[in-house]
């Protein structure tokens, strides 16, 4: 057997003049598990996107090498006909179908022309217990957590006879149980023959699971290095990635807190479809001008449904408690409401529910706050570009010109958009949840010393982060969450990830 099964050789990719690609070359060895990281717009999904038929053979210059002979995909078709299969970060699911429709949805199994159910739910319960799934294949997937409708894409790709698996960022979005869930997934997967790229900001999970690591920088392979390698650690990666070692993760900041600007007490959130159930209990928490305030808590825990309520009671059926603002209370009512009294939230989907994918940069910098540009009714355009470009610069978004359709950034710089957004619109109060998703170590210590300069400005910030050196290194206070319940609040001075765990873990 040959010593590679995937060769990419001198792969340059070009859109509208900006090159993504530049010479690249990326070598897989049968069996591995083999590890792509870099900045946002290094060009690593371009890559695998080039793999796997999304960009067909003629848009691009170069070749690929597929178990020794030369492959030029037209389509995604064609590339999972022979066994190559990409499962995207952004999750490709139908909601509304069970786990075996979607496991089988475009090559269903036909009897006589209908759907065999039989054979199907059998072969998909065949799949599930392979991917460690224990539904049942009658499930609707909509029933299920984000780790476990990854789990479905995983089998999907299985029932396409996968030989080499690609994926991309497939735990930006879980807790750490789910995460570690997974990686073990792709180590038993390896045992058994299947090759796997892999994308992922996550560097500990890489250097736990990668045989090796290949780091791209501006759209250019910079280094190909072996995990068992001595001098191989997060450090060396971070200086392939940014070209610079990042000798501390987060910027040093010297807090200036203010009087407390805004305060919850006794805030109850009833579930939106069943109002008898309660998912936020009796929550009181504060937040103080030039204050950086953690919520810690796993997936489930209400994080997300404790932020949505307060922005204009996105979230729940009934909501009661109190809202105060500099000491005043305040109604929350809605989006605009809470907009109005200066409160903004950075959503932690920022595809599904904090950009218009289709609208541009400068149209996603500016939609929250247009009555900022406008004269006499009108949206002075002129002023608005200039606005985008003042934020493109400030906030190093990488893209080849403010008209460019968001869709078509990475998601590093998609996040980018969305706190512009909200700055621009000048809140008082900001609440982030989940900021660095999906982003890398570079572009997360420019979003990390841009909250601390907001932190510095007056505002109040809340951060919801899942990973707890995060909410360790950035916050000035933490609450920490169980069951819908604040179960403690911890200095940053007396924050450990263990202390934050044992209370995180906190049951009724």
């Amino acid at each position: 057997m040959s010593d590679t099964v995937l060769r990419m050789s001198g792969v340059t990719k070009r859109f509208r003049g900006v090159t993504a690609l530049d010479d690249v070359s990326f070598e897989v060895r049968p069996g591995e598990v083999h590890a792509i990281c870099g900045e946002n717009g290094a060009g690593k999904t371009t890559l695998m996107e080039i793999l796997s038929g999304v960009h067909p053979h003629g848009t691009f210059e170069g070749t690929i090498t597929f178990e020794g002979r030369e492959m030029r995909f037209r389509s995604l078709a064609d590339s999972e006909a022979e066994g190559i299969v990409i499962v995207h970060q952004e999750l490709a699911v139908v909601p509304q179908l069970s786990i075996a429709e979607n496991l089988f949805l475009g090559h269903e199994m036909t009897r006589f022309g209908l759907v065999d159910e039989e054979r199907t739910f059998a072969l998909a319960s065949e799949l599930m217990a392979r991917v460690g799934l224990h539904e049942s294949p009658a499930t609707r997937v909509s029933e299920l957590g984000i780790g476990k409708q990854q789990l479905v894409e995983i089998a999907k790709a299985l029932a396409k006879d996968v030989r080499l698996l690609i994926l991309d960022e497939p735990t930006a979005a879980l807790g750490r149980a789910d995460s570690d869930r997974l990686m073990a997934l792709v180590d038993r997967l390896r045992s058994h023959g299947i090759t796997c790229v892999l994308i992922s900001h996550k560097l500990q999970e890489v250097l736990d699971v990668a045989d090796r690591i290949t780091v791209l920088r501006d759209g250019a392979s910079v280094e190909t290095m072996h995990r068992d390698d001595p001098d191989t650690d997060e450090g060396r990666i971070i200086r392939a990635m940014v070209g610079r070692p990042l000798d501390d993760l987060f910027p040093p900041r010297e807090p200036d807190i203010g009087d407390e600007l805004f305060r919850l007490e006794n805030w109850t959130v009833h579930h939106p479809s069943d109002p008898q159930r309660v998912v936020i209990h009796d929550v009181t928490l504060r937040v103080h001008a030039g204050e950086i305030v953690g919520i810690a808590g796993l997936m489930g825990a209400g994080r997300t449904e404790l932020a949505l309520s307060i922005f204009g009671r996105s979230y729940g059926s009934v909501v009661t408690g109190s809202a105060f603002k500099r000491g005043e209370e305040i109604e929350l009512r809605t989006i605009r409401e809470a907009i109005a009294h200066g409160i903004a939230y950075a959503p932690e989907d920022r595809r599904q529910d904090g950009l218009n994918l289709l609208a541009s940069v400068q149209t996603g910098i500016s939609s929250v706050a247009l009555g900022r540009l406008a004269h006499r009714g009108l949206v002075d355009g002129i002023r608005e570009r200039k606005v985008a470009e003042a934020y493109r610069y400030k906030m190093n978004i990488k893209t080849p010109s403010v008209g460019a359709a968001t869709a078509t950034l990475s998601g590093g710089n998609q996040q980018k958009i969305v706190l512009s957004k909200w700055i621009f619109s000048n809140p008082d109060v900001l609440i982030l949840d989940e900021p660095t998703r999906g982003i890398d170590v570079g572009a997360k210590y420019e979003i990390y010393g841009l909250i601390n300069e907001l932190a510095a400005q007056g505002k109040a910030i809340i951060v919801i982060s899942s990973e707890l050196p995060e909410v360790i290194g950035l916050s000035d206070r933490i609450y920490t969450v169980a069951d819908g319940r604040v179960t403690a609040e911890v200095a940053r001075a007396d924050a450990t990830q263990e202390l934050l765990m044992r209370h995180m873990m906190v049951t009724r």
